[in-house]
């Protein structure tokens, strides 16, 4: 894994290269999320101001803009719109997310569900997606309209199959890529394509950024789930165990139990069983990941999908655009926040 290892030692500024680079346009991103979220009801503005405030990457929303930029987009401002409307789905999600998972923490913030309750949570979370769809409409164009909404019922599937398969840890690694593909990679490809449909692009162009979107959220999350047990990052301070206190089964508890014995098989079966894990169950968990070198065949299997992401862009001609797209491939897998 020796391109892993490479990329791991390099410092990549490709998101913050990209964030510069539509900067002025993000800053409007935020303006209009802003707008579209007012509310005259007092408890929904509370709410909402709170949750634009935690903020957040907006990955999805500079992937967004810099695709439209790599297209060639410069007609006026349906790529801040939409990539509003790609922020706000993922709000969504989250809001949603954090209700399904007992969340308390997010960002370093309370979540909204702890402050204000389930209900109110779930109720936001769904004013996002109606102000989203809103938009949608409003931009006039159906392939947006038609992706953007199947992209939302994707992430949904996606979340009820995690919950389906909840404490299953000799889940099947197919398993755990539909629920990524589902809940993360496709809003990721939608971001990136809507970029080329701004653009006018051809359907060649489209389908690269849509892989090339899909590929980079898969890596994403694999270095997101590979990093919640990643015990060497306690020397810089970073929390670890989330997912693990939620029991949500991500690819290195996966691929841990393929490779441990039947007592240790048994033990973490045991564990993921019961409602609750305490500190003892994460540090043996740590320990049995750490003497099978779980961590590096996580990175490994990211590998391959930070080169299918990388190659997809070979349509596009070089450029500062392109370069700083195809370099955020391994900002996905080598980031720690």
């Amino acid at each position: 894994m020796g391109t892993v290892v490479r990329l791991k030692n390099q410092i990549n500024n490709s998101y913050f290269q990209l964030k510069d680079s539509v900067d002025e346009k993000l800053v409007l991103v935020e303006e209009k999320i802003k707008s579209k979220l007012m509310s005259k009801v007092d408890l929904v503005q509370k709410m909402t101001d709170y949750h634009v405030e935690t903020g957040g990457k907006r990955l999805r929303a500079l992937l967004t803009l810099g695709s439209a930029k790599l297209c060639g987009y410069s007609k006026g401002g349906r790529d801040i719109n939409l990539a509003a409307c790609v922020e706000m789905i993922h709000g969504a999600t989250l809001l949603h997310d954090d209700v399904i998972d007992v969340g308390s923490i997010r960002r370093g913030k309370k979540t909204s569900n702890s402050i204000w309750g389930n209900q109110s949570s779930i109720l936001i979370g769904d004013y996002l997606l109606s102000r989203c769809f809103e938009m949608m409409v409003e931009d006039g164009n159906l392939e947006v309209l038609k992706l953007l909404s199947s992209t939302s019922s994707k992430i949904a599937q996606g979340e009820v199959l995690q919950l389906q398969h909840k404490g299953e840890v000799d889940m099947l690694e197919e398993t755990y890529f539909k629920i990524i593909t589902a809940k993360t990679a496709e809003l990721f490809s939608a971001a990136t394509k809507v970029g080329a449909i701004l653009s006018d692009k051809e359907t060649k162009e489209k389908e690269a950024l849509e892989f090339y979107g899909k590929n980079l959220g898969l890596t994403f999350q694999i270095a997101d789930d590979t990093l919640d047990y990643n015990s060497d990052l306690k020397a810089f301070g970073k929390k670890i165990g989330k997912d693990f206190f939620e029991g949500k089964i991500t690819l290195p508890v996966i691929l841990l139990f393929q490779k441990i014995t039947k007592f240790e098989k048994e033990k973490l079966k045991d564990i993921f069983k019961h409602d609750s894990r305490s500190h003892d169950d994460l540090n043996f968990t740590l320990t049995l990941i750490k003497r099978y070198n779980i961590i590096k065949e996580c990175y490994k299997k990211a590998e391959h999908f930070i080169n299918l992401a990388s190659n997809s862009l070979t349509v596009f001609k070089d450029s500062e655009e392109k370069k700083v797209l195809e370099n955020l491939t391994s900002f996905s897998l080598e980031r720690s926040f």
